[in-house]
């Protein structure tokens, strides 16, 4: 004989089961090509999202905001890593699916997700940006972009930057049959204008991470070849000789090919 009891407890421990299960199902179920603020969502494929973290070479003193987090799949992948990731999201159903999702995957620790609007957001202090969005919407983030902090990583699925050239691109293979294409850029330091030194002047003109100008030492003037910034990196070819150095606020310092050092600080 059943006792009231255990009918209770019976009872209670279906409640349970019951509430359990429907605890585990996601909270919403998007469907690719569901229109969005700005974009319509399509998945990442996950080995795409592999290669860009690998791209972006993210380590656990990292910290990764994703611009447009959809179901957060970036953000927990970068956790998984061990890296502080967040997510901004415009839509809140997703924000609360890819909160599920990290819940899931126990990375609630690092994976964090916000519901925002990416333009009028404040990211500046991430070190990697990631970003699934259309090549318009990266070039109006552009200028934000390009005042973080030099040797930030920023990695794109699938669109570039218009006319701001890459400094990497990779392709996913494998499982990935579509949005396979990825693009990395290094935030450059600014360093455009005359910079001083002990015998003569650097003249820079800056195009995102590409310089021109010339090296005057001693009073000759040398046309600069090979010039590129790469975060806080300088490099630059100069009467036949390779120029390399770190550039840090108003002043430059480094080697000369062939021996020798070179010191500059911004007239």
């Amino acid at each position: 004989m059943i006792s009231l009891r255990n009918v209770a407890l019976i009872t209670a421990v279906a409640a349970f089961a019951a509430n359990a299960s429907f605890a585990a199902e996601a909270p919403f179920k998007p469907q690719s090509g569901q229109a969005g603020k700005d974009v319509v969502w399509v998945p990442s494929p996950q080995a795409l999202v592999d290669r860009m973290l690998d791209m972006a070479k993210i380590t656990k003193d990292d910290y990764l905001i994703d611009l447009g987090a959809g179901d957060g799949r970036t953000v927990i992948t970068a956790a998984k890593r061990g890296t502080r990731a967040h997510g901004i999201e415009y839509n809140p159903e997703m924000v609360k699916l890819a909160q599920f999702n990290a819940q899931q995957e126990g990375v609630t620790k690092l994976a964090t997700f916000v519901e925002a609007d990416i333009f009028v957001s404040d990211f500046s202090k991430a070190t990697v940006i990631t970003l699934f969005l259309l090549p318009q919407l990266n070039v109006k983030l552009r200028p934000t972009l390009l005042d973080m902090k030099p040797g930030t990583r920023i990695v794109s699925n699938s669109f570039n930057m218009g006319d701001w050239v890459a400094d990497e691109t990779i392709m996913a293979t494998g499982e990935c049959t579509s949005w396979c294409t990825a693009y990395k850029w290094i935030i450059p330091a600014k360093v455009g204008g005359n910079w001083k030194l002990a015998n003569g002047q650097l003249t820079l003109k800056q195009t995102y991470q590409m310089l021109d100008g010339t090296l005057t030492v001693d009073g000759e003037a040398q046309p600069i070849t090979d010039a590129k910034m790469d975060g806080t990196a300088i490099a630059f070819t100069a009467g036949g000789k390779k120029y390399t150095g770190t550039v840090d606020g108003s002043g430059m310092k480094g080697s000369i090919q062939g021996g020798g050092n070179w010191t500059a600080s911004k007239a």
